[in-house]
């Protein structure tokens, strides 16, 4: 996306035309269209301001709820994002699972379940399904619950 005019060229065209010239001259001596001159002096006259407006972004729905979420995380931080979700639709608020992980991710945020440390990760070979030796160790590794 091109960037906007200097807020100085705006200024300048602006103040040219309030001397008494036509936003046509103006647009001409300055090389920017007409249409530009005309939406400069306009934004003039309703803000007192020639800058362009802010471009690009957008604020998602759900900060209007943010509170809500983030207590509810606060409350229960082991929910799953369908479970949020569940909870958001009770309250009626809309989002998706994909809306919700991207407003996870602008709080830093992260919805990880962890392993216990009764869980302890095995290899393949070590159940005896494999001699340790003579074969390459798989990559998979099997979970078994420690007492």
């Amino acid at each position: 996306m091109p960037r906007p005019y200097s807020t100085d060229l705006r200024e300048r065209a602006v103040e040219a035309v309030e001397s008494g010239a036509s936003r046509r001259e103006i647009a001409e001596i300055f090389k920017v269209g007409v249409s530009s001159v005309v939406r400069w002096c306009q934004r003039w006259s309703e803000t007192g301001s020639a800058a362009p407006k802010r471009s690009g972004g957008s604020v998602s729905p759900l900060e209007e709820h943010s509170d809500w979420i983030l207590a509810l995380i606060a409350k229960q931080p082991d929910l799953t994002l369908e479970e949020i979700l569940a909870a958001m639709a009770k309250q009626g608020i809309p989002g998706s699972r994909s809306a919700l992980q991207r407003f996870f991710d602008r709080h830093d945020i992260t919805l990880k379940k962890t392993i216990s440390d009764s869980v302890t990760p095995v290899g393949i070979e070590t159940l005896g399904l494999y001699p340790a030796h003579g074969r390459e160790r798989p990559s998979a590794f099997w979970w078994r619950v420690t007492p």
